[in-house]
């Protein structure tokens, strides 16, 4: 079943699910660097099944709103943050698993100085800046073997600017 999903705001608590929200608030855990940084500190769950982290610089096409979905992913030995390198939002879809096929499709937008890391296994859109091109910090599993599981749509998801009918 296709339709149309109005994107939330990303929240640490609505992510909660798929994933995390990486982002800087509240106090740091620690104040490192002579005093003069705030770390906060261990901000995401990397989860690889096999083979290691990797960092990876991914160079992204900007997406507009209303924005079709017509495939989603996942990677079923690892988890998979985004960190946004020029402040750009992102369109961030993801899905619940039902034997194997995404269902409850959920939308949100990112704001700058927001990244997500993705639970391995997580359904998801594919890398969409909102607005401009982007720049990411990607880190992954790199390793021997399939890292990835794409669903195809029979039609495409819409995602539309809220009140848009």
């Amino acid at each position: 079943m296709t339709g149309k999903l109005t994107p939330s705001p990303l929240t640490a608590e609505a992510f909660t699910p798929y994933g995390e929200v990486l982002e800087i608030a509240g106090a740091p855990d620690k104040i490192i660097n002579q005093g003069k940084c705030g770390r906060y500190h261990d901000l995401a769950r990397l989860d690889f099944g096999s083979g290691q982290a990797g960092i990876s610089l991914f160079d992204a096409e900007a997406r507009h709103l209303p924005y079709a979905v017509e495939l989603v992913e996942r990677h079923p030995e690892g988890s998979q943050a985004f960190i946004p390198l020029d402040g750009v939002p992102m369109i961030v879809v993801v899905a619940d698993d039902r034997d194997g096929e995404p269902v409850n499709l959920k939308a949100f937008i990112s704001q700058p100085g927001q990244s997500i890391n993705l639970h391995r296994g997580t359904w998801h859109g594919v890398l969409a800046p909102l607005g401009k091109p982007g720049r990411y910090a990607v880190v992954d599993r790199i390793g021997e073997g399939t890292n990835l599981e794409e669903y195809w749509f029979s039609a495409p998801w819409t995602v539309e600017a809220a009140g848009t009918d």
